[in-house]
């Protein structure tokens, strides 16, 4: 049985254990859990924004992927096969809490079309100068929150969880252009909405020091 030290994203050593899942061995797919279960709860929860739906769809992907190993052809990474389970489980958990049909990935791309900005403003001053790191990890976090969801689950998997463009590709099953280009207006959006946020709080903090006092 191959240990579980430094086996995120070792191929070999995913399918070996893999395969032993396969013949039955519980402790290998635990192994396979315990590897991935936090990476694949944060992506759940990027998508979802709430922890109980996210503890659900680890609970599913894990389940559906311990059902369904036969079909896994090993011409990928276990992780990437998984992530697209887990983003397919999300998704499902937003369509059940949502009336409206937004939750599509490929409805994002062209309702959001005129929407991006041409040119996007540089801070000044630069938020690290005037915010904790714990302050800002919190506003990006709601930023991110606010993205569309075609956008917001390609931004996690690109430049929260690291997932190369192909692997991103692969997870979504979208096209290598197709990611690219919801990433780059993901980043816009992600900038455009930031600007605002700390242009408002800029102007708010100007006001409250020239304000005369009582």
């Amino acid at each position: 049985m191959p240990a579980i030290q430094n086996t995120y994203g070792d191929t070999g050593v995913e399918l070996e254990l893999v395969q032993s899942a396969r013949k039955g061995d519980m402790a290998a797919f635990e192994k396979l859990l315990k590897l991935y279960d936090r990476k694949i709860f944060r992506i759940a929860q990027n998508i979802t924004h709430h922890a109980e739906d996210a503890e659900d769809v680890v609970q599913e992907a894990f389940l559906k992927a311990y059902k369904n190993l036969d079909r896994f052809e090993g011409n990928s990474k276990f992780y990437t096969w998984l992530v697209r389970i887990a983003v397919n489980e999300a998704l499902m958990k937003l369509r059940k809490r949502k009336s409206d049909k937004t939750v599509s990935l490929d409805e994002d791309v062209d309702t959001e079309d005129g929407s991006m900005p041409r040119e996007i403003a540089d801070w000044a001053p630069t938020p690290e100068q005037n915010y904790s790191q714990t302050e800002l990890r919190e506003i990006l976090s709601k930023t991110i929150q606010g993205l569309p969801v075609g956008f917001r689950t390609v931004f996690v998997l690109r430049d929260v969880e690291q997932l190369s463009t192909e692997e991103t590709a692969e997870a979504l099953g979208l096209s290598v252009p197709a990611v690219k280009s919801r990433l780059l207006r993901a980043r816009l959006q992600l900038r455009e909405r930031l600007n605002r946020y700390f242009a408002k709080k800029k102007k708010k903090t100007t006001q409250t020091v020239g304000a005369p006092n009582a």
